[in-house]
């Protein structure tokens, strides 16, 4: 585990015919990255993302654009931040290679999960990749 680590709630989506990557982060405590889940955390990140997206969603359709694997959540290094998670990030933007941006992700990050929610249950981390 990193020594400062970063949880990020990140969205691939598509709108209008365009790819999107919203997120959103945060520094994890020390107890928080002790924990097995960040699930406190993990549920403000999410719901910050996912307010983020309602308000998107004023400027046309919204699509997730890898199923059940759009909405992650991944704990990284904060050293990584300013350079490697940009890098990721814009290569998807410009290429679409969801099997790339995933292999750079899980190479990038700790641990990460996917987020997920059933009707009357509450939100999901499932460990990610499966």
């Amino acid at each position: 585990m990193a020594a400062a680590p970063y949880l990020v709630a990140l969205a691939l989506i598509e709108q209008e015919g365009r790819r999107a990557l919203p997120l959103a982060g945060r520094s994890l405590s020390a107890e928080a990255a002790a924990a097995e889940e960040p699930t406190q955390a993990a549920h403000s990140l999410a719901l910050e993302l996912l307010l983020r997206l309602w308000q998107r969603s004023d400027e046309g359709p919204l699509r997730r654009a890898c199923g059940v694997e759009s909405l992650l959540l991944v704990e990284v290094p904060i050293e990584s931040l300013p350079e490697a998670l940009p890098v990721l990030k814009a290569a998807w933007l410009n290429t679409g290679d969801t099997a790339a941006f995933q292999n750079g992700l899980r190479a990038l990050c700790s641990r990460a999960w996917t987020l997920s929610v059933a009707k009357f249950e509450p939100v999901t981390l499932t460990t990610w990749p499966a």
